[in-house]
């Protein structure tokens, strides 16, 4: 990935976020499954985004969450060395936020090639906030690098986890979380997969899990958690798969594995 990936990546973020703040007080809503939510923005961002990307990478594949583009080609998932690169965008990653007016939304948009997602923009487009990494090139956040915090003890930490539309009350997630809330400093439940994973990497959270967001959702925050040193495992242990993202993101090894040891239990 190089200069130009970034470029076209941030160009199409802001175009994508234009259209999100231009309909913000005046959106249609939809649903797409009980409590799941879609707006206009949400598909006037990915045509927006979807266009720029690929203007400039026409032989490039994509996967959105919105228009029937969610699932990758076979090649692509399985990381053959001839499989093109692949676009991964969530054009409004926080729409229940976004729907309510809450300031807590993004475009997300990640880029995987060979295996692994190797580039990410995430725009917050309120705060005006641009968390953008490479692979192997740090993580920034308005052009200044950012790392993670330098928490090590669960006890001190600020969590934040992610629930899916429609949660019932004897959920593992619900398990999950009072395991956690009981161990850490504070948690929390702020709607947005990919700010969560930008949170972590700027040292704003010690620590994030997921067990049933998307591709799509998490794609960028991989790449930029991960630029900003933090630890990044599936919410069991084992290793983190992009397609299949079960993941627990933390400032450090000692709360990776306090988290890891909470999450995994019966």
């Amino acid at each position: 990935m190089n200069q130009q990936h970034l470029d076209v990546a941030i160009e199409a973020a802001k175009a994508g976020a234009a259209e999100l703040i231009s309909r913000w007080g005046s959106r249609t809503v939809t649903e797409k499954a009980p409590k799941d939510l879609v707006t206009d923005a949400d598909l006037a961002s990915q045509k927006a985004v979807r266009s720029i990307l690929m203007n400039a990478f026409d032989d490039y594949a994509f996967v959105g969450e919105e228009e029937g583009e969610n699932d990758p080609p076979a090649n692509v998932r399985a990381g053959d060395a001839d499989a093109p690169p692949c676009w991964v965008v969530d054009p409004l990653d926080g729409t229940v936020n976004y729907v309510h007016r809450l300031q807590s939304f993004a475009v997300s948009i990640g880029l995987y090639h060979n295996g692994k997602m190797r580039l990410g923009v995430i725009l917050d487009p309120v705060s005006n906030e641009l968390y953008s990494a490479v692979d192997g090139q740090g993580a920034h956040l308005n052009g200044l690098p950012i790392k993670t915090s330098d928490c090590t003890d669960l006890s001190q930490a600020l969590i934040a986890c992610s629930f899916p539309a429609g949660v019932k009350g004897d959920s593992p997630e619900v398990t999950r979380f009072v395991k956690v809330l009981e161990r850490c400093r504070s948690l929390r439940r702020l709607g947005s997969c990919a700010l969560n994973m930008c949170y972590v990497a700027a040292g704003r959270l010690d620590g994030y899990w997921a067990t049933n967001v998307s591709t799509w959702d998490s794609a960028a925050g991989t790449v930029i958690a991960r630029e900003a040193g933090a630890e990044l495992t599936a919410y069991d242990g084992s290793e983190f798969d992009d397609w299949l993202p079960r993941f627990c993101v933390t400032a450090s090894k000692p709360i990776q594995q306090t988290m890891v040891d909470l999450l995994g239990e019966d």
